[in-house]
C-alpha cells in the first residue's frame, strides 16, 4: 500500500491484514483526511434545534461545516453546548433501552474527562439520577469539573480518585461507563500525539490496565444492571479481546444485543477463542461513517435485584447568610440538600450517599461562599439559573459583551448582585453599585478583548 509514511508501519501492516487491501486502504485514506467537527447542544439551555446536518444517532449532535473559533463564542461560555467528536455520541443510541423504566438512576462515569459523555448522560439521564463522574488523573479532572460547571446542571458530583477506591460503593450503580484509557488509534486524524506515541506495544500495556478497571467497575454494579465499555481505539486486544477475557472471568456477564444500524459489528474472529456475543458489541469506522475510531460493548450483570442502599450523606444547615442572599435576589435553588465543604455550599441529590474516602472535586450545584455576614454566589450557580430579576441582557454582537468576558466593569443604575446574560443565557455574575456593575466573572475565564 502506498502512502503509508504518516502512520505507524507494524499499524498499517495490522489494518491491512484485518481489513484486507481495498478496506485498509480506505479507512487510512479517511485518517489521513481533516477530521470532522460537531458539537452538541444542551437541551437545559437550548429549546429550539440548530439549522446544522444531525448525526444520526445522536438528538443533541449536529456536525459543522467547518472549525469555527469556540474560544470567541459567548454560548460556548454559557453551555449552550459543549464541542464533541460524533462517535463519542454513541452512548445515545444504546441508552433508551437501558433506561427503558424511565426512573432516576446511579450512574458512575469512571474515567470522565473531559466530560463529553459525561454531560450527555445528565443530558439522557434526567436532572432525577444522580451522576458520579470521576477522572482519575488529578489534572483532566480539574478540566471536568470545568466543563460540569459549564454544562449548568447539578446532580453531578465530580471525583478524582483510582477505580479501586470505589470499592465501598459494591452492587451501588444501575449503570457504569467505562470509557477506558487507550492507545488511541482512532483519533489519529484529530491527536498528531497518538500517532507518535503508538509503539506495538503500547496496546498490551492499555489492554491490562482496561481489564483491571473493568474488575473494579464488576463489583459496583448491581444485578440486573449495565456495564457500558468504550475505547478510541482499532485494537482488537483491546477492544473484544478485553471483553472477551472479561466475561470468560465474570460468567455473570453478557453482551446484550442492542440494535445500532449506523454502527458495524464486533469482530470475534479477530481475537483468540472468543466468548459469546462478541458480534454484538460495535465498532465504529471512520471510512464508514462520519466520526472518528471507536469502540463499544454493552454488558449485563444477571439478576434482577435493586441497587444496594448505602448510608446517605447528611444534610447542613442552610446558612443565615444564604437564606437572605436568597431572599434579596430572589435566586432559585434546584431540589436537593445542602452539603457544605468548609464555607463553600453545594446542593447535590437527596440520594447522594456518604462520599468518604473519596477526593471530591464538584459535589453538585456549588451555591457559593459564605463570607463574613455575607454570601457570594458561585459562577456555577449563575450557569444554572435560568433568569434573575436584576439581570442585565446583552446582545451576541454588543461591545459590551466583549467588555464583560475580558473582567471590565459595565455601565448600570442597578444595585446588588445581578446576572449577565447573553441572548437569553446567563454567563454569570456581576455586583452594581448605582452607577457601575462589578465583574464577577472568574479570573481564569477571562479573555482580552
Amino acid at each position: 500500500m502506498d502512502g503509508e509514511s504518516f502512520f505507524p508501519e507494524a499499524f498499517a501492516r495490522r489494518i491491512e491484514e484485518q481489513l484486507g487491501t481495498r478496506q485498509a486502504r480506505l479507512l487510512l485514506d479517511a485518517l489521513d483526511g481533516d477530521p470532522v467537527v460537531s458539537v452538541r447542544y444542551n437541551p437545559y439551555k437550548t429549546t429550539s434545534k440548530p439549522a446544522l446536518e444531525p448525526v444520526p444517532w445522536s438528538r443533541y449532535g449536529f456536525y459543522l461545516p467547518e472549525r469555527p473559533s469556540f474560544t470567541l463564542d459567548p454560548s460556548l461560555h454559557g453551555g449552550a453546548y459543549y464541542v464533541q467528536e460524533a462517535s463519542s455520541m454513541f452512548l445515545e443510541a444504546v441508552f433508551g433501552a437501558i433506561a427503558d423504566s424511565g426512573a432516576p438512576l446511579r450512574i458512575l462515569d469512571l474515567c470522565a474527562a473531559p466530560g463529553g459523555k459525561t454531560t450527555l448522560l445528565s443530558s439522557l439521564a434526567g436532572p432525577e439520577s444522580l451522576i458520579v463522574a470521576n477522572e482519575p488523573v488529578r489534572a483532566r479532572a480539574t478540566v471536568l469539573s470545568d466543563n460540569v460547571r459549564r454544562w449548568g446542571i447539578g446532580n453531578v458530583v465530580v471525583t478524582s480518585a483510582d477505580p479501586a477506591r470505589f470499592a465501598p460503593f459494591g452492587h451501588y450503580f444501575d449503570l457504569i461507563l467505562v470509557d477506558a484509557p487507550c492507545s488511541g488509534e482512532g483519533m489519529f486524524r484529530k491527536e498528531e500525539a497518538a500517532v507518535t506515541d503508538w509503539t506495538e506495544d503500547t496496546n498490551a500495556i492499555c489492554a491490562n490496565r482496561q481489564s483491571e478497571i473493568l474488575t473494579s467497575a464488576a463489583k459496583m454494579l448491581r444485578p440486573g444492571g449495565r456495564l457500558v465499555y468504550s475505547t478510541c481505539t482499532f485494537s482488537p486486544v483491546e477492544n473484544e479481546g478485553v471483553i472477551s477475557d472479561f466475561l470468560w472471568r465474570n460468567p455473570d456477564f453478557s453482551v446484550e444485543n442492542r440494535p445500532a444500524p449506523d454502527f458495524s459489528p464486533g469482530r470475534p474472529d479477530w481475537v483468540e477463542h472468543p466468548a459469546p456475543g462478541l458480534e454484538h458489541t460495535f465498532r465504529l469506522w471512520p471510512h464508514k461513517l462520519r466520526g472518528e475510531g471507536h469502540y463499544a460493548a454493552v454488558l449485563k450483570k444477571a439478576g434482577d435485584a435493586p441497587a444496594a442502599e448505602l448510608p446517605l450523606e447528611p444534610a447542613a444547615k442552610t446558612p443565615a447568610e444564604l437564606t437572605q442572599f436568597c431572599r434579596q435576589t430572589g435566586a432559585a435553588l434546584p431540589e436537593g440538600k445542602l452539603l457544605l465543604f468548609g464555607q463553600v455550599a453545594y446542593l447535590v441529590p437527596q440520594e447522594l450517599p456518604e462520599i468518604k474516602g473519596l477526593r471530591v472535586l464538584r459535589a453538585g450545584l456549588e451555591l457559593g461562599q459564605t463570607m463574613k455576614n455575607r454570601f457570594e454566589p458561585a459562577h456555577a450557580w449563575a450557569l444554572w439559573l435560568k433568569g434573575l430579576e436584576n439581570s442585565v441582557s446583552l446582545a451576541a454582537d454588543a461591545p459590551e459583551l466583549g467588555q464583560y468576558l475580558s473582567g471590565n466593569v459595565l455601565p448600570s443604575g442597578l444595585r446588588g448582585w445581578t446576572l449577565v446574560r447573553v441572548d437569553g443565557l446567563s454567563l454569570g455574575w456581576a455586583k452594581g453599585d448605582g452607577t457601575q456593575l462589578k465583574n464577577h466573572y472568574p479570573k481564569a475565564l477571562r479573555r482580552p478583548v
